[in-house]
């Protein structure tokens, strides 16, 4: 993915921020915010490196796990013909609506790892 950084087994996504003019990263997965910018890659590293371990430091300090916790639930809103069709194809392959969901959600993610 060209747009994911890892710092230290987290992930960043990079976007740029024309009113800053600078590249700006955030990181996924955690418990809170932790946003840093940089004028160039090597600088974003190091400030997300920067940024990282003062999120992990306060979460430290206040007994918090820095890391979130997925369920595995969320909840989906399509459109009807849509959510009619995948019904029909689901039932076609002899498969739960969920089931097809998440084969096409894995389908999408190993198309961009």
């Amino acid at each position: 993915m060209t747009n994911i950084l890892e710092i230290r087994g987290h992930n960043a996504v990079i976007s740029y921020d024309p009113d800053a003019n600078l590249f700006r990263g955030e990181f996924l997965g955690l418990n809170g915010g932790a946003d840093f910018y940089g004028e160039s890659i090597t600088q974003l590293v190091q400030e997300g490196e920067r940024s990282l371990q003062a999120f992990l430091d306060v979460c430290r300090e206040r007994g918090i796990d820095p890391v979130k916790q997925f369920s595995g639930k969320f909840q989906l809103r399509i459109k009807r013909e849509i959510h009619e069709r995948a019904t029909v194809v689901a039932a076609a392959r002899g498969v739960s609506l969920n089931s097809l969901i998440e084969e096409a959600i894995e389908h999408e993610l190993d198309e961009v790892a």
